[in-house]
């Protein structure tokens, strides 16, 4: 360990809780689009990612979860399996996770003090420093590359593509879940500004795995594969999924691919993760066919079928039901009104929520409002929250177009209290639902599970 040490000869961070409130201390250099300073960072420590095999995960939804679906079959079939995922729902820990398992707290403050002297050492220049993403993810890269060796990293991007931190690697295969509306402050306003974006992960001869499904996107999407040279397999046109069924907790469901048909089950809940499964399976069926990857199918189907991904329609209290869903864009409030009276049976359905200050919540709030008897609005403990008032006002601006005719909203600023009114307003009959931002949804499911040394981040 004497190399990864500063000149000064002692580890600048002595302790896992003063590595991550050093890299927690760089959010303030804010989302900063590019890759110079990742490559500055990975030109010092040697190319580490040049070592690892990725499976590139992007999109606007479903990244988490093609992302567990496809760790768990891997895992299942004997694979050693590296996952980075953000944000977290529990403890930083949880974005850099090893066959399932969270990196150890001393291995992360070790890693931390040999990227520490190279940040201090790119913020002295033109570049400047360092954020809080970028050191992550080179922290991950370096757990995987010098630490735990694993056969192949399932790697989600942070926001976009193109300009993501994430994109300093050259993968195996790429996945672009499907695009929508979400960090329209960054990635653009239409989608086929968001779909270039997400596009930018399609690397030359590297094949590509997508359920996009606008036209627009489809066509931004082909044309990056072209220029690439890359191989597409488009859902709708490549590979196909069909005959969903629902009985006893999973859904069953056919993938007809390019080389074979599949009968899959899966205990993810939601229409949306039968796209997300056929997305993850498409990129299975490529590594198995021209990376001889042996991926048995007694393996295959076990691994879907136990896939779990904490915060995606987790029902986590039975007196009162209080199912959490981290739905926070107008396509994630889509897939969850249809869902949830699909799953569940309830005389009224009561709904706590919180957004951040960035989000289309007018469209939210189209899906959502015609399926709400009472909604509850608060606020995340998070620096960019929105005000719960101002969430209001868009509501009643749609109640009387979109609302139940007896809606009633209530205003709570404290999510705590927000949550103990939850409890008490919802009947045995009635089922509670925590949606919005994964940080509102974090600290809700810590209390709700009694895990008090829960933190919770981007």
């Amino acid at each position: 360990m004497d190399e990864w040490i500063g000149s000064g000869g002692t580890a600048p961070l002595s302790s896992y809780t003063e590595a991550v409130d050093w890299i927690n201390g760089l959010i303030p250099f804010g989302i900063r689009p590019g890759l110079e300073r990742i490559e500055r960072l990975m030109e010092l420590l040697g190319q580490p990612q040049r070592k690892l095999k990725f499976i590139h995960v992007a999109g606007t939804n479903g990244k988490g979860s093609t992302c567990a679906f496809l760790t768990s079959v891997l895992m299942n079939s004997g694979y050693s399996v590296g996952t980075f995922t953000s944000p977290y729902i529990t403890k930083f820990t949880n974005r850099f996770q090893y066959n399932g398992t969270d990196i150890p707290e001393e291995v992360l403050a070790e890693l931390a003090n040999k990227l520490h002297p190279l940040v201090e050492k790119i913020a002295q220049t033109e570049l400047g420093s360092p954020t809080m993403f970028e050191v992550a993810t080179a922290l991950a890269i370096l757990y995987y590359a010098e630490v735990c060796y694993p056969d192949v990293v399932v790697w989600e991007t942070g926001l976009g593509g193109r300009l993501d931190v994430t994109n300093i690697v050259t993968p195996i295969v790429s996945i672009i879940t499907n695009v929508g509306h979400d960090h329209t402050d960054v990635l653009g306003d239409t989608v086929e500004e968001i779909a270039g974006e997400k596009a930018g992960i399609i690397k030359p001869g590297v094949p590509a795995v997508s359920c996009v499904s606008q036209p627009e996107a489809i066509a931004v999407l082909k044309a990056k594969a072209g220029a690439s040279k890359s191989t597409l397999y488009l859902a709708g046109e490549d590979f196909s999924y069909s005959n969903a069924t629902v009985k006893e907790g999973l859904q069953s469901f056919t993938f007809k691919g390019p080389f074979r048909s599949v009968e899959l089950d899966i205990a993810m809940k939601g229409e949306h993760q039968l796209s997300n499964a056929a997305g993850a399976m498409m990129a299975l069926e490529v590594l198995r066919q021209y990376m001889a990857f042996m991926l048995e199918d007694e393996d295959v189907l076990e691994g879907f079928r136990s896939t779990f991904w904490a915060g995606r329609l987790e029902e986590v209290h039975t007196s009162p039901r209080i199912v959490l869903d981290g739905a926070h864009n107008p396509e994630g409030a889509e897939s969850l009104a249809k869902s949830l009276p699909q799953y569940y049976k309830y005389e009224h359905l009561n709904l706590l929520m919180g957004m951040l200050a960035n989000k289309h919540h007018e469209s939210y709030f189209k899906h959502i409002l015609p399926i709400v008897d009472t909604l509850i609005l608060t606020e995340p403990d998070f620096r960019k929250k929105m005000d719960a008032e101002d969430l209001k006002a868009i509501a009643e601006r749609l109640r009387e177009k979109y609302a139940k005719e007896n809606l009633v909203i209530i205003v709570e600023h404290d999510w705590g209290r927000a949550l103990q009114l939850l409890q008490s307003i919802t009947a045995e009959k009635d089922l509670a639902v925590v949606s919005g931002t994964l940080y509102l949804i974090s600290d809700v499911r810590s209390t709700l599970l009694r895990q008090p040394n829960s933190e919770k981040g981007w």
